[in-house]
Order: structure tokens, then sequence, then C-alpha cells
């Protein structure tokens, strides 16, 4: 997940982006003019293959109501924002229309798209952008010192994955212990009564000491409830007791080399540029909570010793599948995999998606996000129809969009078969999306090594108070 999460930090200095601005003016011959006239096609850009069939269908429909022809164009995810801003160059030095007016970008570059005029506050013409679509972390991800500078298509986020077969087995386990004891104490209540072993035995058929077979489906699904882990302590707990079959090698493992799965540990600890990830005058990083969060990560490596040099997030994915763990942090991608899994028969396990377990009882956790928007292109000649196709997106999208990309949409108002991608959208909800500030890029590689120092034994506060001082203006 580094690896999608480095991909998105450009290098590009922001004064050559202004620089090039300058160039991107389309005014001059009337060739030009023909060519950006009303009718021609309006151009989407989009670089993740999974979304060729649905920009497709979404064109076609969207002629069909309007007349207006979409054109959807896949391009490289490799410096996506400067092959933008060649093309425009491009087009008003050639004469030709290649340049997107509507692209697909994740929501952390907006603030070098803004301001390298690539991006402009958009009009949301059906006033799609509010809470009744769109839980916080949407709206967030796409607002600008209190602009909107996109409209939320689908989102990537980590979640809490479990192994439901096991957390089952240990549930059912539990209820027939806490029963055998209880019977055990009713049996010891009843002999202490009686004088005999006659009388005894007269007192358990009054008694109706008779144990039932079955247990009722409802009482395993709140035992199920009740030993699933809240918090890391209660992980702790569960794996003191857990009577775990012979193929499991482990409680609890996720990639702990990557600050995508490590970041809901101080998710509501820290904040980097404000809830909206755009205020370059808020950078919290050390504090006692994120102290106290960072200090209960690094007693992990106790119980579960994971090599940050050997583990992947991949290599972690693979042995929740094989059935070696019985919980791991997974992003949403995880759900479809699983899915696949269980219809070609290399999964013979129930799983389910729960929320991030909280750090203790009275520190929360809160995971990070990416929020991928249609941007509107702030050097394009048809901001309106790019306007209005993307809100002809959000307004037809729906379960489906699922089933036909693999990705979850951000909308937060849609309902699922499946109940694992239902939980994937409400820990979105909660989630914290990518700062926009381009004076964070190196942070997240700076946070990542940080979390490394702690886990393999560095001193809590030296690692925090290096950390500040390092982010500092």
């Amino acid at each position: 997940m580094t690896k999608k999460v480095y991909s998105i930090l450009f290098v590009l200095l922001l004064l050559g982006f202004m620089v090039g601005a300058g160039m991107l003016q389309h005014t001059g011959s009337d060739e030009a003019a023909a060519l950006l006239s009303s009718d021609q096609d309006l151009i989407v850009w989009y670089t993740d293959e999974a979304l060729e069939g649905y920009f497709t269908n979404a064109a076609l429909a969207y002629r069909e109501e309007t007349g207006i022809t979409v054109k959807p164009v896949q391009v490289s995810g490799l410096e996506y924002l400067e092959h933008i801003h060649d093309v425009e160059v491009t087009d008003a030095t050639e004469g030709t229309n290649i340049a997107p007016d509507l692209y697909v970008a994740t929501n952390d570059v907006l603030e070098k798209a803004y301001l390298s005029g690539l991006a402009v506050e958009v009009t949301d013409p059906t006033a799609v952008l509010n809470d009744t679509f769109f839980r916080p972390a949407a709206l967030s991800a796409v607002t600008y010192q209190g602009k909107r500078l996109g409209y939320p298509l689908y989102f990537e986020t980590s979640v809490f994955l479990c192994n439901r077969t096991y957390v089952r087995d240990m549930a059912e386990k539990t209820i027939e212990a806490e029963k055998n004891i209880a019977e055990g104490e009713a049996a010891q209540e009843l002999a202490d009564q009686a004088e005999t072993a006659e009388e005894f035995e007269a007192l358990v058929s009054d008694n109706s000491m008779v144990s039932e077979n079955a247990v009722d489906e409802s009482v395993i699904l709140a035992k199920e409830e009740e030993v699933m882990p809240k918090t890391i302590s209660e992980i702790l707990t569960f794996a003191d007791g857990y009577d775990a079959p012979e193929n499991v090698e482990g409680v609890f493992k996720w990639d702990v080399s990557d600050i995508f799965y490590n970041y809901f540990i101080v998710g509501d600890s820290i904040s980097v540029g404000g809830e909206n990830g755009d205020d370059a005058g808020i950078m919290n990083v050390y504090n006692d909570n994120s102290v106290a969060c960072l200090t209960l990560y690094q007693e992990l490596n106790q119980f579960f010793s994971i090599d940050t040099k050997a583990v992947t997030y991949d290599s972690v994915l693979e042995e929740f599948m094989e059935g070696k763990t019985v919980f791991t942090v997974a992003t949403t991608d995880a759900i479809r995999k699983l899915e696949a899994a269980k219809q070609d028969g290399t999964f013979p396990y129930e799983y389910s998606v729960a929320t991030l377990p909280n750090v203790s009882d009275t520190l929360s956790s809160r995971p990070l996000s990416v929020t991928n928007v249609c941007v509107v292109n702030g050097f394009g000649d048809q901001q309106d129809k790019a306007n209005d196709f993307a809100s002809f997106l959000l307004q037809h999208q729906d379960a489906s969009f699922y089933d036909t990309t693999g990705k979850i949409a951000a909308r937060g108002d849609l309902t699922y078969e499946n109940p694992a991608v239902l939980a994937a959208l409400t820990e979105y909800g909660r989630s914290i999306p990518m700062p926009k500030l381009m004076s964070t890029s190196d942070f997240w590689a700076k946070l990542e090594i940080a979390f490394t120092k702690v886990w393999t034994g560095s001193d809590v506060n030296e690692v925090l108070t290096e950390l500040n001082n390092s982010m500092q203006p």
C-alpha cells in the first residue's frame, strides 16, 4: 500500500506548473476555436483499467440522455498531472484536442492541481455534494480551503479482517465451557443440599439438569460479538484464551512495514493539515495520546513477532486466506479476492469485516483513506459539461459500480448484499482522508520510518520528537 501512497505523491515543482500554466490559454487561430466548439467530444481521463467498462457504459447512457459524446481515455498513472499539463501545452501550440475536460485523480493531489490551474471549484449543478449522498470523509477529501475541488467517485481504506469460522468456533467453545461451569456449580449446590446419593439423584431429576445438545443461533451470534476484539488489548486476551487449530500460526498479523496498515494506531491522536488535510498550520504528531498509542504498538512486538523486512501485504493476505491467521488489517480490495477464493474453493472459511480495534478503552483508532475523485480541468473550455457529466456519474451510481469495477463507491447511501462491503463503507465514513498539502509529501515516508523504529525497540518519545522537529518549517 505504501507503493500506492507514494505513487500519488508527485515531484514536479509548483513553479514549473505555474510557468507552464501561462502557456495554456486556448486563444488564437480559427482552427483552434473550431476544435473547441460546443459539439466536440467531452474527454475524460482515468488511470485504472478496472474503470474501462464503467466509463464506457456511463458515456453511452449520458449520450442517450443528453446527446453529448463522452470519450473515456485510459492513461498511465505515472506523472499524471504532468501528463495533463503537457497535453494542454500541445493543444495550445499545435491546435489539437487531446487534453481531458475531466479526470480521475486521488484526493491528495488536489492542492497541487488547484494551485497549478489544473483543478477548479466544481459547480455541483445537481447538488449531490451533501451529507445525504456522502459521509464526512468523502466531503473532506474533496474540500480545499473551503472549496469543493472534485466529485468523490470511490475510495480505499483499511479494515479489520476476521476469519469468522475461527471466531465462531471460539464462541461455541466458550458457550460450552460456560455451560459446563454453570452445570457444575448447580450440581455442587444440589449435592450440598442432599444427604444421600438417592436424594441427590432425585434433586437432579426435579431440577431437570439435562444438557441441551443444540444451542440457539442467536446465542452463538451474541457470543461471537462478545469474543470479537474491540481493542488491541482484547486481541491479546483473545490470543491468551484461544485453543488454536493446528493450521493457525498466529492470531493477529498485518503488514507492520506499511504506514497505510499501521496508521489506524495513531489516526485519532495526530493531525496533519486538520480534518480536510489542507491547513499547513496544523501539524500535531507529538502529544500524550500519540506517545501512549505508539508505546502500546511497541508492546505488540512481544506478542506478535513480525519482521518488518520480511513481511508484505500480499504475504499477510495470503496467510489469512490459507487459514494461518485469525485477524489481519487489509484494504478493501481483499473483499473481492476473498469472494473469488470462496467461489473456487481455495478459501474454505467464512470471513467478516469489522471496525478496526481501538488502541485501548480510552484511545480510539481511525484509519487512513484515499478517495479517487472526478476533477474538472481548470484549463478546459467545457467546464459546464464536465461538471454536468460528473454529477451524472454520481447520481446514477449504484451498487453495480462495485460489481463492475471492484471498487466501493464513495457514496454513503448505497446498499450492498455483501455485509463486508457495507462494513468497509462504514469504516471509510470515519476515516482520515490523505492530506492534500504539498508540504507534507515526505511526511508519510518519515512516519513509516518512525513506526519501524518504534516496532524494533527505539524510544517512543525520542522518535516522535525527531519526527515532530523534522516537520517544522
